[in-house]
């Protein structure tokens, strides 16, 4: 394929500005605002809209000519009034949150949850006249609100006085309306044949050729002592790769090959992805082999035994579709290599043929440099008749419109550059509304001229508030490693993510934003890291897609790279640091008085001097009061203790702070810090001892949702922060304010929590009130008693038996605990079906472990002597726990590693 053109070329400011002004933030903050105001607001809206759309389609036509530097400083101008409405608007939300806690408090009520919160706002807004709504809150945001529409009315005026002078042509008579469907982008592919197969001939020949060379050729091309070689097709998303497989299955599946005989005994298709399963694929392989059901095993090695049983001795074509590899992870060749053992057993010629972004899946599968085929590239006839099938295939247009599109299809083909992800893409696009008239439009736009125009086209397509995430991606450099809990957390904590159903989770509508961004191939699964002593998957940008995400994201969002010299815009307001330097921040950074995002990535590491320095520097940071978001990194035994000045209660639209340090750190938080309404998450990392100075005050961070540290967090009344969904652990004391019920109704919990302190539960019903079976979330919970406790074995049996978890519940850990198992680990274990890990640490108890769940991956247990199931469930067995160690037979064999 040819080579992509630059972004300069394809698109430039045009980008910028339509894609800020297509997001939802101007409509959203001018209803809002409006609304505070006690404005009726549907006239003024119903203008407004029409002279933004305007807006948007005349920016698509003005780029590159030279009326564009009469409408950028206007543009920068609205830009600013909308932001500093937003500002003025979170300050308003922040008052009404401030009087709301202190009046509960005045009461002696506690304080209302956010969703209270949010119901009884909605109806004292309705009928609260407006001379009681200035009384009761500060007549200053009003005053700043009501200057900041203006502006934001009048910069829109503006622009569109100035376009109107312009005349330009081409901006008009659409109104704006997208016909495509946001979600429907690609299915997982079969082994169907294609409906049409076009310019792939001689690739298809070539790889025939291959599949049907004599013996001795192919063993040439074979892994040495494997009766198998590996043919492999290779290039980048959409280019047809599976087309052609399929092209080639289809044929060694249904017909003969000129007076030859049908060449191989099996022929199956298996679609692989990012993420597969073994026993599922095994399952597949099983049916493509006999045609007929597999019925299920109770291990995977019966299943595999089955298999190899069919496939033995038969020359076998196996293809992989879509096949995923990280050539820096050693785990996903063994688990290729594993895939496809099965086939050792197959006769001499056997192939296996791989479809795969990279040549290095390919390699690792074993095919040899030779017999890896790179998707070739298509000349332009080929690649119109391409283009032509994607937009007009099943076209109901008469003759005359047909001829027309052809045409017009065939401008906008040259425009494409041989992209087939372009003719894919453009081509779908324009598929869904095949009329002569919006053809034209979109012929006319230049941003159609290269690939980066086709996906600039398919961004538009995307929802409005996905395109605002999308382009806050662009502060992190390239081929950065995101994280997509970390991603969804930011995005939440930025504003991005807006829902109109309250019983609906903002981080639920952010998984979703997500979604669509990865199955819009905006991001795409890069491999595994660990994270916090687990494996997670991590995400990139596509070259290609950072150029315009940048585009779109303009000059709010800005990075601070290696070697860096220049100077930091001062309207920036999502700002990255990757490379620490103390005289920047206190120089540069600490003036970008606009920046609403600091992420300093790099680590600040300290001397045991410069804590002072530090702490100066920090004050100074927090003057940077506009801030949703900070994040800070340090290594090192420099910052041994740290108190948080009480300037940081100035951050007052802070969401999400991390201050990310080592274990051996003491932190210590002021009183400022409980006035933070807005806090969403907060990351301490390592630190284990965390001391806040007014703890009982931590309730009313009524927005928490995330908190990440390894310290025991004392504060009490937890249960009121209704919106936890992370909390570390939980301290069972003898002390009000951390009694059981307090996790009762915290059940948005999720991945980890550990329960200290239940040597203090005296009862079944006690244990009850923590309502684990109701946090659905959890994916590991660890259940500890103290080891000096005396409480009796009676009590510790009991308690157990109330501390039932969620049947999802995949990792179950039990510490210092003596007695008899609960009920709900007896028999079968049918309740806990999630199972993976299961871990029980005491001395020695009593009775029998139950018929472990087919799930479980891994058991550890301590005990001395104890009854331990079959995994497949047959039977009970008993060993001593130094037989288990050196036990190579029996049922043992498959947890032995762990042990």
């Amino acid at each position: 394929m040819a080579d992509p053109v630059s972004i300069g070329a394809a698109v430039g400011w045009g980008v910028s500005a339509v894609g800020w002004l297509a997001s939802p933030i101007i409509s959203r903050v001018l209803n809002k605002g409006f609304a505070h105001l006690d404005f009726d607001a549907t006239e003024k809206m119903s203008i407004l809209d029409i002279q933004v759309l305007q807006l948007q389609r005349i920016m698509e036509v003005v780029d590159e000519s030279t009326y564009r530097v009469h409408l950028e400083p206007l543009l920068n101008k609205l830009r600013s009034a909308l932001y500093e409405a937003e500002d003025i608007l979170d300050a308003v939300e922040y008052q009404r949150l401030e009087r709301q806690i202190q009046d509960a408090k005045s009461e002696g009520n506690i304080p209302p949850t956010p969703s209270m919160m949010d119901s009884l706002w909605r109806i004292l807004w309705s009928f609260m006249p407006s001379s009681l709504l200035k009384d009761k809150e500060s007549g200053l945001p009003k005053l700043q609100l009501q200057k900041s529409l203006k502006k934001i009315e009048s910069s829109i005026s503006d622009a569109c006085k100035v376009l109107e002078q312009l005349n330009l042509a081409g901006a008009s008579n659409d109104n704006g309306s997208r016909a495509v469907a946001t979600n429907s982008l690609g299915a997982v592919t079969t082994a169907d044949p294609p409906i049409r197969v076009i310019g792939r001939d001689q690739d298809r020949d070539k790889i025939i050729a291959m599949l049907h060379e004599k013996e001795d050729h192919c063993q040439a091309n074979t892994v040495s002592g494997t009766c198998y070689s590996v043919v492999g097709i290779h290039g980048i998303a959409g280019s047809g790769k599976s087309t052609l497989a399929q092209c080639v299955y289809h044929l060694e599946k249904k017909y003969k090959h000129g007076t030859m005989e049908r060449h191989f005994d099996i022929v199956m298709w298996i679609h692989v992805s990012q993420k597969f399963d073994l026993d599922s694929i095994f399952r597949e392989m099983f049916e493509g082999a006999t045609g007929e059901p597999c019925d299920e095993f109770n291990s995977r090695n019966v299943l595999k035994e089955v298999l190899e049983k069919k496939l033995c001795g038969k020359r076998i074509l196996l293809v992989l579709d879509d096949v995923w590899y990280n050539i820096r992870n050693s785990g996903d060749r063994e688990e290729l290599q594993k895939l496809i053992s099965p086939l050792n057993v197959g006769k001499a010629g056997s192939i296996i043929l791989v479809t795969s972004r990279t040549e290095a899946a390919l390699v690792s599968l074993g095919a040899v440099k030779e017999r890896c085929i790179p998707i070739s590239d298509l000349d332009d006839e080929v690649f119109l008749e391409m283009f032509m099938h994607y937009a007009l295939r099943d076209a109901r247009v008469s003759d005359h419109d047909r001829r027309v599109l052809e045409l017009i299809g065939e401008d906008i083909s040259k425009k494409l550059k041989r992209s087939p992800l372009a003719a894919r893409t453009v081509g779908s696009r324009l598929r869904e509304t095949q009329t002569v008239e919006f053809w034209k439009s979109q012929k006319n736009l230049d941003l159609m001229n290269s690939t980066m125009g086709a996906l600039w086209w398919s961004y538009q397509y995307l929802d409005e508030h996905v395109r605002r995430c999308f382009a806050y991606c662009s502060i992190f450099p390239r081929r950065h490693r995101l994280q997509r809990d970390e991603l969804i957390k930011l995005w939440v904590a930025e504003g991005f993510i807006k829902t109109s159903n309250p019983a609906e989770e903002m981080e639920d509508v952010a998984k979703s934003y997500f979604d669509e961004l990865l199955s819009a191939s905006f991001l795409q699964l890069g491999g595994k890291e660990m994270v916090n002593g687990r494996e997670v998957d991590y995400f990139t940008i596509h070259d290609l897609l950072c150029d315009l995400a940048e585009e779109v994201a303009g000059r709010d969002c800005f990075r601070i790279e290696k070697g860096f010299t220049g100077e930091v815009p001062q309207d920036v307001r999502y700002l990255y640091v990757g490379t620490y330097d103390r005289e920047m921040i206190t120089e540069k950074i600490s003036g970008l008085l606009n920046l609403r995002t600091l992420i300093i990535d790099d680590y600040i590491r300290l001397e045991s001097n410069e804590c002072e320095v530090f702490a100066s520097m920090f004050t100074m940071l927090t003057g940077l009061w506009k801030l949703r978001v900070m994040k800070l990194r340090f290594r090192g035994l420099g910052l041994r203790k740290f108190s948080f000045p009480d300037s940081i209660g100035q951050l007052k639209h802070l969401r999400y702070f991390a201050f990310m340090v080592g274990g051996l750190t003491k932190l210590k938080l002021p009183c400022a810090f409980t006035k933070l309404y807005h806090m969403q998450v907060v990351d301490f990392g390592n630190c284990t001892k965390l001391k806040f100075a007014s703890s009982e005050d931590m309730v009313n961070l009524v927005n928490l949702r995330c908190v990440i540290s390894n310290a025991d967090l004392e504060f009490p009344n937890v249960g009121r922060l209704t919106w936890l969904q992370m909390l570390p652990s939980f301290t069972i004391r003898k002390k009000e304010g951390y009694e059981p019920h307090q996790l009762k109704h915290l059940n948005k919990l999720q991945d980890k929590l550990q329960i200290f302190g239940l040597q203090n539960l005296r009862s079944k019903d006690e244990a009850l009130e923590l309502n684990l079976a109701g946090k659905g979330n959890l994916r590991e919970l660890v259940l500890r008693w103290k080891n000096s406790s005396r409480s009796s074995i009676e009590v510790k049996e009991e308690v157990l038996e109330g501390l039932c978890p969620s049947k999802y519940l995949e990792i179950l850990e039990i510490h210092s605990y003596y007695g008899r198992l609960p009920s709900w680990m007896i028999g079968n274990m049918d309740h806990l079906t999630s199972l993976k890990k299961l871990e029980i640490d005491g001395r020695e108890y009593i009775g029998s472990l139950p018929i472990l769940p087919k799930s479980l991956e891994e058991i550890k247990d301590t005990q001395s002597c104890a009854t331990v199931a079959d995994p497949i469930g047959r039977r009970l067995v008993r060993l001593p726990l130094q037989a288990r160690h050196s036990s190579e037979e029996g049922p043992y064999r498959r947890f032995r590693p762990f042990w």
